[in-house]
């Protein structure tokens, strides 16, 4: 017996997703939305932060109602289970047999203590694949500091590295190791998934998110091993391209903040921004450096007596790279992102429908629409236990009488 199989590449692969808030739920996303039976499994006791934080439907904080929480967890099946109490972990473990992956993020040796990590259901499954992602993997002296990626993003060096050089740093917005991490988790999911299916063998997989984040900064790191200089807050300043920054735009009607980014790699591009400006179009590289004030000063009184989207149409069409800033309004409205089908709606039993975001890999042979909304609290508890465990009516009263349910 089990859950209806997903449709897609991954389809037939089921898995046991314990991870909770971003990082590690983002991972179990991906793999149902390429067709993987995802159960979410969810403490009735400790509720998952990502269901605290916004947006929120109809602007109404709840459990129900967090868009992050829908996002990072739509095509998965609900189940509340309190691995505290015996019957949880009971359950827990004849699950463990039953998925091919089992995916968490406690921290590391909680999962132990309960007999529940991978020395122990490999007795049980020895096929069995199992993903640890943790701040800052399972070993080592630092190994039980828990935190979010904003923490993880100062341990790997990354947060030093943004804003001005005569200001504290600023760090990147949010827990930034949240968003590359599950990428290099959902890489190695794969391979260990090929290796079973070449060997029969099970892997354990132990993530340390910081320091697989740490690999998007490997040309520094290795220029610093090799005896050259830390790298170190600049602001909006570019060793290779120059002028390289931010700058305003005119702001009619007393609009919010209006901006455009733009950034000069060649002296050809310099020309042509140049003629526009009506400045020396043949200033190096090296003069361009010595002159950025006077040149950021006239770019912009440029920028700020035009429309942003006028400038970013004119920098565009000269050959120079430009962007406007964009708002929420113009990303739903993006016809790159519609191109894409990027935003997805989603009948919901609670708010009539939700928007989730689209696959973020586009198969040419094999359509992908995420299969249901997040799961409501313990929503498929009994279908999962019936249906996967063969568990009958009484026996699910009982488990829920102990506490393990709720």
């Amino acid at each position: 017996m089990t859950l209806p199989d997903g449709v897609g590449p991954l389809a037939g692969v089921k898995i046991l997703d314990l991870s909770w808030i971003v990082a590690g739920p983002t991972v179990g996303r991906a793999m149902a939305d390429y067709g993987a039976t995802v159960i979410r499994v969810e403490s009735p006791a400790r509720v998952d932060t990502a269901r605290v934080v916004g947006p929120f439907h109809g602007e109404e904080p709840g459990v129900e109602n967090s868009g992050l929480y829908g996002n990072v967890n739509a095509g998965k099946w609900g189940l509340t289970l309190d691995l505290r109490v015996p019957g949880g972990q009971d359950i827990f473990r004849r699950l463990a047999v039953w998925a091919d992956i089992v995916c968490e993020s406690f921290t590391a040796g909680v999962l132990a203590r309960w007999q529940l990590d991978y020395s122990h259901l490999r007795e049980l499954k020895p096929e069995l694949i199992m993903l640890s992602s943790t701040l800052l993997g399972q070993n080592g002296p630092y190994n039980q500091v828990s935190g979010f990626g904003s923490q993880g993003a100062g341990m790997a060096g990354i947060q030093d590295l943004a804003g001005w050089p005569d200001r504290a740093p600023a760090g990147p917005f949010g827990p930034y190791t949240d968003y590359p991490a599950p990428r290099f988790a959902l890489t190695a999911l794969l391979a260990a998934l090929d290796h079973r299916y070449r060997t029969g063998e099970g892997v354990f997989i132990d993530q340390a998110q910081a320091e697989g984040s740490m690999q998007l900064l490997a040309p520094a790191l290795i220029d610093y091993k090799n005896g050259g200089p830390a790298l170190e807050r600049r602001g909006n300043d570019d060793p290779q391209m120059c002028p390289h920054g931010v700058y305003p735009c005119f702001l009619p009607d007393g609009r919010e903040e209006s901006w455009v980014a733009l950034a000069v790699a060649t002296d050809e591009q310099w020309s042509r921004l140049a003629d526009l400006l009506g400045a020396d179009g043949s200033l190096s590289f090296e003069q361009r450096r010595q002159r950025q004030p006077e040149i950021d000063a006239a770019l912009s009184g440029w920028t700020s007596s035009r429309l942003a989207a006028a400038v970013e149409e004119t920098l565009q069409a000269a050959g120079v790279s430009a962007h406007r800033l964009s708002t929420t309004e113009d990303a739903a409205n993006d016809p790159q992102l519609a191109h894409r089908n990027h935003f997805r709606r989603l009948p919901h039993s609670l708010h009539g429908e939700t928007v989730v975001e689209g696959p973020r890999y586009i198969l040419s042979d094999t359509p992908i629409q995420p299969a249901r909304p997040a799961p409501q609290y313990g929503e498929h508890n009994v279908l999962i236990l019936k249906d996967v465990l063969g568990l009958s009516e009484a026996e699910i009263g009982e488990l829920a009488a102990s506490g393990a349910l709720s």
